[in-house]
């Protein structure tokens, strides 16, 4: 969802840098902003104690994020950092709402846009539950060339790790899934690049 940042910034939103890497918010922070990525992209995770990481999310230009706990006066329920670097736009929580309370549009492309969000995760963890890691690796595969709008064979971006982290296999796993989906033609592997 894109709120238009001209009328962000006449309510007041900022628009700030941030480097590859560094933390926007962490899990269980109280929510008290809007954000909207200008340029870059943003990954949600949590980790568990020994330091493995499932990623929720992964948002691009023009996406928001984080937006859920600001309607229920709860805690963010991941830690968002950036994937890149990236500007992002950011707008506190009162006046975000008071948006959303002065353009219905806006506010009805939010109901919209919650929807989806709720429906892919009910996806998404269907396809967790599933054992087989094929599965997984493929039922992200098609979720991300969906969301890129491609139907003929595209470049995944992501390395094995990041694939692992979104499926919530081990790195190993993947691995062997792709060697094995290579050899059966469902991917094709060229210079260590993945393509579907």
């Amino acid at each position: 969802m894109q709120i238009d940042v001209d009328l962000l910034f006449s309510w007041g939103a900022i628009a700030k840098k941030y480097k590859r890497n560094e933390v926007l918010f962490n899990e269980n922070e109280l929510a008290l902003f809007y954000y909207q990525i200008m340029e870059g992209s943003v990954r949600m995770f949590n980790s568990n104690d020994e330091g493995k990481e499932f990623t929720q999310g992964l948002f691009c230009n023009g996406d928001s994020f984080g937006e859920p706990p600001l309607f229920i006066d709860e805690k963010y329920p991941a830690t968002a950092v950036a994937f890149n670097d990236c500007t992002i736009i950011k707008l506190s929580k009162e006046k975000f709402l008071n948006i959303l309370e002065e353009y219905p549009l806006i506010q009805k492309s939010f109901l919209n846009l919650m929807a989806q969000r709720i429906h892919t995760k009910a996806n998404t963890s269907k396809e967790i539950i599933n054992q087989k890691p094929e599965y997984r690796v493929l039922a992200f595969l098609n979720t991300f060339k969906k969301k890129s709008g491609c139907t003929e064979k595209v470049l995944i971006p992501y390395t094995r790790q990041e694939i692992a982290n979104f499926t919530g296999l081990r790195v190993e796993t993947v691995i062997r899934v792709f060697t094995k989906m290579n050899a059966c033609n469902k991917v094709e592997i060229i210079h260590h690049k993945i393509y579907y």
